[in-house]
This record gives structure tokens, C-alpha cells and sequence, in this order.
């Protein structure tokens, strides 16, 4: 019997994988990665390695659940160790969940291996912390999406009132639904938002906007997937602090004038 590794990648900078996400990686027999993991992490595999790609994007699965599923019983059958490499934290709409249960019911050795969610590396690197004294002390993460024809769980009402940062994964497509629902449930029309489109990695791109114009200003902007959403007053703080993409900027004048 071999063993599983739920290991998660992080946010997109490859920098910022864990020590033990990385060991993981260069132990693996078996690679089953996502669209979203940095491709310059595979370059750690051991030779020989098996490399799968399970990508998915939006409304379009190359690989279902169940058959990943399937994949990561089948090849630890077989004494692999199998690492299944997940853009940010597996347990964060990383589906590891429902991964670890399967193999659990298949008696398949695992661990799971925490990698840094792009909820809170994202706004990092955009100079937005979650929390901070003067703006925020409660952050939530939420799913913009939702399976096909599944009720809306979200509490609305507790979102708009009751937490001060949130970090929306997955919700360009659902914006228009998201802002009317906040503001219906009393959250402030002029709450800061950003839209962070290719969190930690160079292409990084910060669009800064308010609630009541946020659908308005994505279509505007040309804001599109992979984005995530923070909304609240922290993002105020990326004027004083935004650091990452004036740094890019700056190293890409270096490249430009031959330095």
C-alpha cells in the first residue's frame, strides 16, 4: 500500500510553498495537479515522476471529482506515494475534503499537508491585510459559486452585518448577485472593494472600486477568473502599503534598461 499526500501549493508565487508541501513533491511517484498550482513547483519532482493534470475551469472540468478520486486510490494501490498538488489550502474550496474522505473509505494512508490560502496571501501582496485594528477584526472566507441548481446557504444578512472583511473565491461571474445581496442586507454602498486578478504571481493586477460600483467597474476594468474578491474597509490600507506590484514594476524597469 503506498500513501497520499493532500498537499497545498499556495496562493501562486512558488516561493511560498511550505517546507513539507515542497518535501512532498520531491518524494512523490505520483503528481495530480491543478490549473491553478505553478508549474515551476513540478519542476521538483523526482525523475520518472508521474505528472497528472486535473485542471478545471470555470463551467469546464477536464477531470470530475469522482474520477481524481478514483485516480488516487488506484495509484496508491499500487505502493505510490501520490502527492495531490491543490492551488492554496486543500481545505479551503479545495474539494480535499471530499478527497480525504474518499480515501479514507478505501483505507488509503494520507496526510494533509496546509498550504497558504490565496484569502489571505492575495491581499497580502496587494497591501490589504484581513484584519487590522483601525478597520477590521473579522474576516470571512466565502464560495461566489455554487453547484448547479443548489439553494443559496449563504446568510446574507450576518455577511453584510456581521463581518468586516470578506474574501470572495470564485465570484466574478456571480458579482451582479453578491453586491445586491449585500446591499440589501445593509452593507454600507461605499465599502471599499478590490479585485486581485493573479494573486502572488508577476501578473498580478489590483483593481480598486466601491460596492455600490463594483459589477460597473469589473465589466469596465475587464475583470475576469482567476480573481478574488475582498471586500471592506481594509482595503483602504493598500494606498499606504501596497508594496508587490510597485516592486514587479520596478524590477521590470531594471530588466528593461539593461540592468
Amino acid at each position: 500500500m503506498g500513501k497520499v499526500y493532500l498537499t497545498g501549493a499556495g496562493p501562486g508565487d512558488p516561493d511560498l510553498i511550505t517546507v513539507k508541501g515542497l518535501r512532498s513533491i520531491q518524494e512523490a511517484d505520483v503528481i495530480l495537479y491543478d490549473r491553478l498550482v505553478n508549474e515551476e513547483l513540478l519542476k521538483s519532482a523526482k525523475p520518472g515522476a508521474e505528472l497528472i493534470y486535473c485542471g478545471k475551469l470555470p463551467d469546464f472540468h477536464l477531470m470530475q471529482q469522482e474520477t481524481i478520486n478514483r485516480f488516487l486510490v488506484k495509484y496508491a494501490k499500487k505502493g505510490n506515494v501520490v502527492t495531490r498538488l491543490k492551488g492554496g489550502d486543500p481545505f479551503v474550496f479545495g474539494r480535499g475534503g471530499e478527497e480525504a474522505e474518499a480515501l479514507a473509505m478505501n483505507g488509503i494512508p494520507f496526510e494533509i499537508i496546509p498550504g497558504i490560502t490565496a484569502g489571505i496571501a492575495a491581499p497580502a501582496y496587494a497591501g490589504i491585510p484581513v484584519t487590522h485594528r483601525d478597520y477590521g477584526s473579522s474576516f470571512a472566507f466565502i464560495t461566489g459559486h455554487k453547484k448547479n441548481g443548489e439553494k443559496d446557504t449563504h446568510k446574507w444578512e450576518a455577511l453584510a452585518k456581521g463581518i468586516d472583511t470578506l474574501a470572495v473565491y470564485m465570484g466574478v461571474k456571480n458579482l451582479q448577485y453578491i453586491q445586491e445581496k449585500l446591499l440589501e442586507h445593509g452593507k454600507n454602498p461605499e465599502t471599499p472593494v478590490a479585485f486581485i486578478h493573479w494573486g502572488t504571481f508577476q501578473e498580478q493586477r489590483t483593481v480598486v472600486t466601491t460596492l455600490c460600483e463594483a459589477s460597473e467597474t469589473a465589466a469596465k476594468e475587464k475583470v475576469v477568473n482567476p480573481s478574488l474578491i475582498i471586500i471592506g474597509e481594509v482595503v483602504k490600507m493598500r494606498k499606504k502599503i501596497s508594496w508587490f506590484e510597485q516592486l514587479t514594476f520596478s524590477e521590470s524597469l531594471l530588466v528593461s534598461e539593461g540592468f
